[in-house]
């Protein structure tokens, strides 16, 4: 091999080896996407009551957090109560619920902290536009009564919810047993799945104004008892305690109490359902 051939090869060699090292290198452009996925989005759990879903506000407020926060929320929307056991049981990192009295339970045990007022609605009898019963306009307690002598379908979802719970103790407050009256039916299902069973059947049913509102045009039903100060619908947020809970996620479920108790935050639960429902689902109550 003549001097020139060679390094020719020497040449073809180093030059291939450069370009290997060079492929084993990053671009920047890998590097910045490297970076980026230490900063991926974390995950957290919400464990609510099915209004605020059925509703639709979560679709409006979920977005903004996750966009504001680079976090990630799965909801879990069931029952208040089967809400409130996830976090009893650490399965999820933070609960927005409807039960002052059962929430104030789990907060006693040390199972969540951090427990804020976030914002109201109220409760509604709505039946059919007949109303067999004769409740239209009187107190929701006697409204109960007379279901109960009328004997008259009622519907409940009967799923240990916040609407369910408030339901049984309009019941005992009246001295009523639902369940001797033939007409009582219990669902186990979420708000606006009991809405629907209400309607094909012709039956009462309490429910927050809120989800009613979001499915009225299908229904067929109008709302018969409002106004009574039992009728009160309270919603807070809080965290799973991570002392007790230690695999929950604290810094994001806390991040998310103070979402949801935000000047801005408020605001858009203030205008919510005004555009499509002529009037707000929910209205601000932080504390």
């Amino acid at each position: 091999m003549n001097l020139k051939h060679y390094r020719l090869l020497l040449l073809t060699i180093l030059t291939a080896l450069l370009l290997f090292a060079a492929g084993c290198q990053s671009s920047p452009a890998e590097s910045n996407d490297k970076a980026q996925s230490t900063e991926e989005s974390k995950n957290l759990i919400l464990a609510t009551t099915t209004s605020t879903q059925d509703s639709g506000l979560l679709d409006e407020l979920i977005p903004i957090f996750e966009e504001e926060e680079n976090i990630n929320v799965k909801t879990i929307a069931v029952g208040t109560g089967q809400a409130l056991e996830m976090g009893t049981q650490g399965e999820a990192d933070v609960l927005l619920v409807h039960a002052p009295a059962a929430e104030q339970e789990i907060v006693d045990s040390g199972d969540a902290i951090n427990r804020k007022r976030v914002m109201y609605n109220d409760f509604i009898m709505i039946g059919p536009k007949e109303d067999p019963a004769g409740v239209s306009g009187i107190p929701i307690k006697e409204a109960f009564v007379k279901i109960s002598e009328e004997n008259a379908v009622f519907i409940s979802r009967g799923d240990d919810s916040g609407t369910h719970k408030k339901e049984l103790g309009i019941w005992e407050a009246a001295g009523i047993t639902p369940s001797e009256n033939s007409g009582y039916t219990e669902t186990g299902q979420g708000m606006g799945d009991t809405l629907q069973i209400a309607a094909d059947r012709g039956g009462y049913v309490l429910t927050d104004r809120a989800t009613f509102l979001a499915h009225q045009d299908t229904l067929g039903l109008s709302i018969l008892v409002e106004g009574d100060e039992d009728l009160l619908n309270i919603y807070h947020v809080m965290q799973v305690n991570p002392e007790k809970h230690n695999k929950v996620y604290a810094e994001g479920a806390e991040a998310f109490v103070d979402f949801m108790v935000s000047d801005e935050t408020q605001k858009v639960i203030e205008e919510f359902g005004k555009d499509e429902y002529g009037e707000a689902l929910f209205f601000k109550f932080t504390e």
